[in-house]
């Protein structure tokens, strides 16, 4: 069962669907008030508002035109952003821009707007009208409120291609994210050693291949606590699973039929509102194809190191092993399994540090990343963290670094290892 909020963004056109279906009932409305109120009261309208039939024809005409070019202009105006992301970016940057809510609203606006004019432009018939009309200034106000749609989504267009508009949003989200795993287990958690749940155990299994987009987890909570039950969750957001693969253990003194695949929402793809692994992927994808051969933009990839660093830290604060959420009697009910904090350190470093290895700048900032992780994180992350600087150091050969990128670098580790208090190393320079 995945929020209407999810859904809106996954499915693009269906905001352009709302915003044609208002603009049909616009223009009928503007129909019969032209049949049958104009007339009446047409002593009352300032006459600078109201048209004839021929005229009304000719400008709805024109105006309709200018609607269609540039509702095709501004499609091609997302097809060019999109490429550009896919070839600066990302390959999976591009969705941020194309589910954005403003992109939905203008595309449904300007759809709407056109849909508003040629309608007006059929009814607008001069053996149904003895009189002026006013149908006619509706249509110039839509398309003047169109205009002013196009020049903010000029300006929204040109904001988005730059790469720190990207980074601020794929930041916000996996921060999102974190936000609503924290909201999660701060009223429902217990320790994972407190989960032992009754026999015998039931298996509910994929019904198609995909990977897992969606789990709702407290309405999973509410089931459990409904049928006297608990469940395991057998799998993670974000991975994928074949038909068959268990999904989830239902343990329960009886055997029950529950629902348990309405919860749960198998796509062709990842995506990011709960997937917290995916989150940060994006944003070191961005990173390693700023630190690529063919561009070579190190000062990029610091900026998003510095982010990612934060992020960490947030995310130390998840009880990331296992967690186990109760109900209101505080009865164990759900078992969910995070991903280790070491894996998500590893996932988060191991290509940048493969791309990178000999650029002394980048490997500085992820010690950066780790030094604000650090400062974030409870002690009992420390070891990991630790654990991760001295991966990424093995990634620089003994003897490589210069005397200068030595000392650079051995300050910035020193640092790191008097916040996790750990024994620092020494780094050697060549020659």
């Amino acid at each position: 069962m995945k929020p209407i909020s999810y859904t809106l963004k996954e499915r693009i056109w269906i905001t352009p669907a709302v915003y044609s279906i208002v603009a049909i009932l616009l223009s009928l409305a503007a129909f019969y008030t032209d049949l049958y109120l104009v007339e009446r009261f047409i002593d009352h309208i300032p006459s600078i508002f109201l048209t004839k039939v021929a005229e009304g024809q000719t400008i709805l005409g024109i105006l309709t035109a200018a609607m269609l070019t540039m509702t095709t202009f501004t499609f091609s105006t997302v097809l060019v952003v999109l490429t550009m992301y896919t070839s600066q970016f990302s390959p999976r940057a591009p969705e941020n821009f194309i589910r954005s809510a403003t992109t939905r609203h203008v595309l449904g606006i300007f759809v709407g707007g056109f849909i508003f004019n040629m309608l007006s432009l059929l009814y607008l018939q001069e053996d149904v009208f003895d009189h002026e009309v006013l149908s006619t200034t509706a249509g110039i106000l839509i398309v003047f409120f169109c205009i002013a749609t196009f020049a903010y989504y000029i300006h929204f267009v040109a904001s988005n291609v730059q790469v720190s508009t990207l980074i601020n949003k794929l930041t916000a989200d996996a921060k999102q994210v974190i936000a609503q795993y924290i909201r999660l287990y701060e009223k429902k958690y217990v320790s994972l050693e407190n989960w032992a749940p009754r026999e015998p155990k039931e298996t509910v299994s994929a019904a198609r291949a995909g990977y897992v987009q969606f789990i709702d987890l407290s309405n999973l909570v509410e089931l459990a606590r409904e049928n006297d039950c608990a469940i395991e969750v057998a799998i993670k957001i974000g991975d994928y699973v074949y038909e068959g693969k268990p999904l989830f253990y239902l343990y329960s003194d009886k055997k029950k039929e529950l629902p348990l695949n309405q919860y749960i929402t198998i796509g062709d793809e990842r995506t990011a509102e709960q997937d917290l692994g995916y989150a940060i992927q994006k944003i070191v994808e961005v990173a390693i194809r700023a630190t690529s051969p063919g561009r070579q933009d190190p000062n990029t990839a610091k900026d998003i190191l510095i982010r990612l660093g934060h992020l960490l830290g947030n995310m130390s604060q998840l009880k990331t092993d296992g967690l186990v959420l109760t109900d209101e009697a505080g009865n164990n009910r759900l078992l969910y399994q995070f991903e280790s904090y070491s894996d998500i350190l590893y996932k988060t470093f191991y290509q940048i540090s493969y791309h990178s290895k000999k650029d002394v700048s980048v490997h500085s900032s992820m010690t950066d990343a780790l030094i604000v992780t650090a400062a974030l994180a409870p002690a009992l992350r420390y070891d990991t963290i630790w654990k991760i600087q001295l991966y990424l150091l093995e990634a620089i050969d003994d003897g490589e670094l210069k005397t200068l990128d030595r000392d650079f670098l051995q300050k910035k580790v020193n640092e790191l290892a008097r916040i996790t208090g750990q024994h620092s190393v020494t780094l050697k320079a060549n020659g």
